[in-house]
C-alpha cells in the first residue's frame, strides 16, 4: 500500500489517498474494512493483473463509481513503481467506464468523462445548509451544485452538516469565479463519511462544463479551498474533461492481514 498527496505540489497538502496494489481478488466486505482502517477520504485498490487495470475506490463508509484524486494518485504509484505496465498512459476500467492517466514530466492528466449539471429551481433547503441562497442551483450525476458570486463567499461558507446529509446525492459542490483563478471551489460528502474533501477530482467533471460555458473558454485553472487546498488545470474537450496535477508519494507499505 501507498499513500500519495494528489493535487498537491509538495507533502501535506492536496488530497491525501491510499493506493493498494491488488494481485489477487479482495472480497468487497474486506476492501471496505481496509478503506475504514485508513480513514482516508479515498483508498484505490488497483488490479494489476487484470486487462486493462482496473480500479475500484472506496471511502471510509461507501464504494465511489468515481474518483478523481486517488486515480491520479494510482497513476502515480504506477508510473513509479511498475514502469513495465504504464509507460507514458495507463489506461483503467472503473465502474464510471474507461479512464486514462499520461504523463508529462511531472504532470499528470486525468482523462474523464462529463459530467453535465442540470440547472434547478431555488430551494430553500440549500439556503438552510448554506446560510445563504445560491445564485443558481444545479445537479450532476452525483452532486449538486450551488453557485456563489464570490471567493470570500465560498471561503466563509459553515454548512449546516446535519441537514447536509441529508440530501438525496453523494453531495454538495459550492463553487464561485476565483480571485486569481477561473474558479474555486469547495465539496462536503458528509454521507460518504467526508465532511469536507481536501480536493476533487471527479467534481471538477461538473464544474469544468459548467464554468467553460459562463467563461466561454475551454482551458481552465481552479482551485479547491480546503484547509489542505490544491490546485488543478481543466479543459472541456467534447464529451471528456481532462484534469491536471501534480502528486508526491508520501509512503510505501506493507498491510499485514492476519
Amino acid at each position: 500500500m501507498y499513500q500519495v498527496d494528489a493535487f498537491a505540489s509538495k507533502l501535506f497538502s492536496g488530497n491525501p489517498a491510499a493506493v493498494v496494489i491488488v494481485e489477487s481478488p479482495l472480497s468487497e466486505e474486506l476492501m471496505q474494512s481496509i478503506a475504514l482502517e485508513n480513514n482516508l477520504s479515498e483508498t484505490a485498490f488497483v488490479s494489476i493483473h487484470d486487462t486493462p487495470i482496473s480500479i475500484r475506490w472506496f471511502t471510509p463508509l461507501i464504494e465511489v463509481d468515481l474518483c478523481g484524486h486517488a486515480t491520479l494518485a494510482s497513476a502515480q504509484i504506477l508510473f513509479e513503481h511498475f514502469p513495465e505496465l504504464s509507460g507514458n498512459e495507463i489506461t483503467f476500467t472503473s465502474k464510471s467506464g474507461k479512464l486514462t492517466v499520461s504523463k508529462n514530466k511531472d504532470n499528470l492528466c486525468l482523462n474523464c468523462p462529463i459530467d453535465q449539471p442540470n440547472i434547478l429551481e431555488p430551494d430553500p433547503l440549500f439556503t438552510e445548509i448554506l446560510g445563504k441562497e445560491p445564485e443558481k442551483l444545479l445537479k450532476g450525476k452525483d452532486d449538486y451544485l450551488a453557485v456563489f458570486k464570490t471567493q470570500t463567499q465560498i471561503e466563509e461558507m459553515q454548512p449546516h452538516f446535519q441537514l447536509l446529509s441529508e440530501i438525496h446525492a453523494r453531495g454538495l459542490v459550492i463553487s464561485a469565479p476565483g480571485d486569481d483563478v477561473d474558479f474555486v471551489s469547495r465539496c462536503f460528502y458528509p454521507q460518504a463519511g467526508i465532511a469536507e474533501d481536501p480536493v476533487t477530482g471527479s467534481a471538477h467533471t461538473m464544474l469544468t462544463p459548467y464554468w467553460a460555458k459562463q467563461l466561454k473558454k475551454d482551458e481552465l485553472s481552479a482551485r479547491q479551498l480546503s484547509k489542505r487546498g490544491g490546485n488543478l488545470a481543466c479543459r472541456l474537450a467534447d464529451d471528456r474533461v481532462l484534469i491536471s496535477g501534480t502528486s508526491v508519494i508520501y509512503f510505501a507499505g506493507i498491510i499485514s492481514i492476519v
